[in-house]
């Protein structure tokens, strides 16, 4: 039974668990095209995935992790979050991060738990494929909203196939590792990670959501009758 955008749009949801099974590379081409497709400035089509499974996957994973494990700094190449955070965003970052590691059984003060959850970033999550999405770094600031709607459109092609995903931001924390390690062109900049999977069902960290704002907090109509 086809879903409606609407019922796509209610039932993505950031996967943070996987099965085994893998993820065909005709279905990843058509979302890839998918994807291509979202609005773009002046037809630019600003963005690039770079789509790894099984050893070209492993061996990234493994430079991540090794670079985790010599305490390499990370190398904040763009700004994800405003500088200095807002106290209100402030709260709603914690309030969400907290949703998490509630439903993975973490407590607060599990300073350790928290950090092997947050690394887990770095291996996409177990999924069978990790994407690495890049743009030119000659794009202009309006070029990072066109690849957004792009990746948006990516991740609900993923849904609409009968897959799970979610954005990784965490790897632009190690652009410089995932650059060297694709051997990207020094034109690319890494702007975050992919995973994609068959979502596993039984996971308590896939029945985490977090909450939207109400209608009326973030929109305003003007001259309507009502």
């Amino acid at each position: 039974m086809q879903r409606s955008f609407q019922d796509l749009l209610s039932q993505r949801h950031s996967v943070r668990a996987f099965t085994k099974d893998p993820v065909a590379k005709s279905d990843l081409e058509k979302i890839c095209q998918a994807a291509r497709k979202a609005p773009s400035g002046a037809n630019l089509q600003p963005g690039k995935f770079h789509v790894l499974t099984g050893d070209a996957l492993d061996g990234l994973v493994s430079a991540l992790h090794d670079a985790m494990e010599r305490n390499e700094p990370p190398v904040s190449e763009y700004s994800y979050f405003p500088i200095p955070m807002p106290a209100e965003l402030k709260a709603r970052q914690r309030a969400a991060g907290y949703a998490l590691y509630q439903a993975l059984g973490i407590a607060k003060r599990d300073v350790a738990g928290r950090r092997a959850q947050f690394a887990r970033n770095y291996a996409f999550f177990d999924a069978p494929v990790g994407v690495i999405a890049t743009i030119d770094r000659r794009m202009g600031k309006g070029c990072f909203m066109d690849l957004g709607m792009s990746l948006m459109t990516f991740l609900l092609a993923a849904e609409d196939l009968g897959y799970g995903a979610t954005g990784i931001g965490a790897l632009a924390n190690y652009g410089n590792i995932v650059h060297d390690h694709l051997n990207l062109p020094e034109g690319e900049l890494v702007v975050c990670g992919i995973a994609v999977g068959k979502k596993d069902e039984t996971a308590p960290v896939n029945q985490f959501r977090t909450e939207r704002d109400a209608l009326e907090v973030f929109t305003s109509f003007h001259g309507f009758d009502d």
